[in-house]
């Protein structure tokens, strides 16, 4: 049983390993596949279309190429990828007493009661119980909803998931610049799956179609690429919706199976604005407003406002 133990942990150490080496080869086949489909429908198609067919076909060009812009994507892309999805602060400690369950801050001594050391010794990870958690790991104590990222080495701030295609944890800082990646590829993909869509239907007539083989290929190859990240991401998006609107994490939302009451939902709006914050001008862009960070503590990944009455039952 040791035996299998240590093995099991030893692929593990390898796997994340090797996600912490995919690095740069995953934002470079990010951009590969962002500049095959800018050729496919810019270069190739719609670009030429635009003073070659005339009319209607010219006017559908111009609204494809309008259309068809990557600055959103790539701005939410990049947003995710150099954004620190939040740490622990340095010597960081709760203000929860657990033996009472009052938000009471707590002294040098208490840190070295017998409860605390029990605690250091298991890792806490409920997320529906609001006692003091500490990571064995990082050998610090955890903020609420904190989780520890093997492929990282750390703990982050309401962690979500480690993205192997952003090279970084999806955690509170940006969480909602990687939703509006979804939202923004899902867009863009679909776009290119549509105008491309008459392109792959002639390929299978009998007709001769212009282009040379090279340039027929790569729209061939584009369309069936963003056909099928069109339905990935579809999936993707409805899913971090659903978590949105019950303001939980792919994390929690696995853990909370064995939580009857989930403190932080706080309804669909409030729940919503925890992740977008409260000035709508900022909703569609990967940043946050002075004052909504000002205003709500949750975008700093540290402190979560919770059911009145959830937190009542634990006095």
């Amino acid at each position: 049983m040791h035996r299998s133990g240590a093995l099991m942990a030893w692929n593990v150490f390898k796997f994340c390993t090797a996600l912490r080496g995919l690095g740069s080869v995953m934002i470079l086949m990010v951009l590969g596949i962002v500049g095959v489909t800018y050729y496919a429908v810019v270069v190739s198609n719609y670009g030429p279309a635009l003073f070659t067919a005339g009319g209607f076909g010219s006017l559908t060009a111009l609204v494809v190429l309008v259309l068809f812009h990557l600055v959103m994507l790539l701005w939410s892309y990049f947003s995710v990828v150099l954004t620190d999805p939040g740490s622990v602060p340095p010597n960081w400690r709760p203000s929860v007493d657990e033996e009472v369950g009052e938000g009471a801050p707590l002294s040098a001594s208490d840190f070295n009661n017998p409860i605390l050391t029990m605690h250091q010794s298991t890792l806490i990870s409920d997320p529906g119980d609001p006692r003091i958690r500490f990571c064995r790991k990082c050998n610090q104590f955890k903020p609420p909803r904190c989780h520890h990222c093997s492929v990282c080495g750390r703990c982050v701030l309401k962690m979500d998931h480690h993205c192997v295609w952003v090279v970084n944890c999806v955690g509170a800082l940006n969480y909602k610049f990687f939703l509006l990646f979804l939202f923004y590829t899902f867009l863009e993909t679909t776009l290119v799956t549509l105008s491309l869509l008459p392109h792959f239907i002639a390929f299978f007539n009998d007709g001769e179609i212009p282009g040379t083989p090279g340039m027929l290929a790569t729209t061939f190859l584009t369309f069936v690429l963003n056909l099928a990240f069109t339905l990935s991401v579809l999936g993707f998006l409805i899913m971090h919706i659903s978590l949105v609107m019950g303001n939980t994490t792919t994390i929690e939302a696995y853990e909370k199976k064995t939580t009857p009451k989930w403190r932080y939902d706080l309804g669909r709006r409030r729940n919503f604005e925890q992740v977008f914050g409260l000035d709508k001008k900022h909703w569609f862009i990967p940043s946050y407003s002075d004052e909504d960070l000002r205003r709500i503590p949750a975008l700093q990944g540290l402190e979560y406002p919770t059911k009145p009455d959830l937190d009542a039952q634990d006095l």
